[in-house]
């Protein structure tokens, strides 16, 4: 099995992968653009159909994107996910998906939100600890969100 190919980062000059794809420096496979965003075929599909949805502003992290970039990013794969289920692709569902920080997943360090296609047995899980929590419990992290608001 080949080895998996990891997206660098940076191209070779140093600049940020996906500010450099947004502005057409670097190559993708295109499906949607305009001012403020573009969205792209994923370099490493979980499935076929897998999409990016890059800001075209650099923002590293969560923190740093504006509440409505944040909402006007999760507009546009909203209206990616009503097209790949017009296409003859595979899906019988969506995942969004956003990686923020390192211990979260994120490979590059520039917000970007994944639009994936499922269908029954695409080999795509999610493994975690799914136990029912105590009420207890849920209060008490519900009081520290609470508090850090």
């Amino acid at each position: 099995m080949a080895e998996l190919e990891r997206l660098p980062a940076t191209t070779d000059g140093g600049e940020c992968i996906f500010c450099a794809i947004a502005t057409g420096r670097a190559p993708a496979a295109f499906v949607h653009e305009d001012d403020d965003f573009v969205a792209v075929a994923d370099l490493r599909p979980v499935t076929t159909g897998h999409l990016l949805v890059l800001p075209r502003a650099h923002h590293a992290d969560l923190a740093s994107l504006p509440a409505e970039t944040g909402g006007r990013l999760f507009a546009v794969a909203h209206t990616l996910a009503a097209a790949l289920r017009r296409t003859d692709l595979p899906c019988e569902g969506i995942n969004l998906y956003l990686a923020d920080g390192k211990a979260a997943g994120q490979e590059i360090p520039h917000v970007h939100l994944h639009v994936i296609p499922r269908h029954a047995d695409d080999g795509f899980v999610m493994n975690a600890d799914w136990r029912v929590r105590s009420r207890e419990e849920l209060a008490e992290v519900a009081a520290k969100v609470k508090a850090a608001l």
